[in-house]
């Protein structure tokens, strides 16, 4: 028999899972997770598969932790989906990543309804495909007054392209008379960020074994915790979720100050 989460409920190792996700404190649940979802090209090379595989995995497990998620209380995860630099990658791979989300999405629009998560999303959508821009517009939409946890696709997504964007747009105003220098401040550069309406990130889980932003969040994560894992993202279960989270509690989050000392 399955429960939620599809996990067996007579295996004594997944009914150990279990045991963890209720030990843990539920007043101290990260927030706000990001992840980097990487490792999916590996994941498939290991097994002697075209990394579209991977990639289709990958794209699969986002179900699968976003379930997780949501029952451990989480408030919002935003997910790496596509970088600016991802456009480097080989012309083929990157029309299989762009047709992801119309597949993807639209299958999981009724879970996601089911389960009140809203879908929302930074980056830019000049220079996507249509039918890309139309899948992620429709779940956006189909979900806008669902108030519940938040899934957030980071999608033609580059860090120092949203700073440059938010300093852009303070200058304007500078410009024109409506702000003045002195009346910049780190609260109002934030507001002018993709992601204005999130809290920052309590937790940054970085999966396939690299230790590095990869030009992710670079503003936002300036007091998140980081934790990284060899595991691939296709093999990145609810049991390492709640591995990263036991990790976070045992954390001291001073912020700069002494909290706890």
């Amino acid at each position: 028999m399955l429960d939620k989460l599809g996990w067996k409920k007579s295996d004594k190792v997944v009914q150990s899972v279990s045991e963890r996700m209720e030990n843990l404190r539920k007043d101290d649940v990260p927030n706000h997770i990001a992840i980097i979802m990487d490792g999916n090209g590996r994941w498939a090379k290991n097994r002697a598969m075209p990394r579209f595989v991977g990639h289709r995995e990958g794209m699969q497990n986002i179900r699968r932790i976003t379930r997780a998620a949501n029952k451990l209380g989480v408030g919002a995860i935003t997910l790496y989906a596509f970088s600016t630099e991802n456009w480097k990658r080989p012309s083929k791979e990157v029309e299989f990543l762009m047709r992801l989300p119309e597949e993807f999405l639209n299958s999981f629009i009724p879970e996601l309804m089911e389960l009140n998560i809203r879908v929302e999303m930074i980056g830019e959508m000049e220079g996507v495909p249509d039918y890309t821009s139309r899948a992620i517009q429709h779940a956006m939409k189909e979900t806008m007054n669902n108030d519940g946890m938040v899934l957030n696709f980071a999608f033609n997504y580059g860090s120092r392209r949203e700073i440059v964007l938010a300093v852009q747009q303070l200058a304007k105003m500078v410009q024109d008379g409506t702000l003045e220098p002195q009346e910049i401040t780190e609260d109002l550069i934030t507001e002018y960020l993709m992601t204005a309406k999130l809290p920052e990130p309590d937790l940054l889980i970085r999966t396939s074994g690299e230790i590095r932003l990869s030009n992710f969040l670079l503003w936002q994560l300036a007091y998140t915790e980081f934790w990284f894992t060899e595991v691939h993202w296709p093999e990145f279960t609810d049991e390492r979720l709640i591995e990263a989270i036991e990790s976070f509690q045992k954390r001291n989050r001073r912020f700069g100050g002494l909290k706890g000392e």
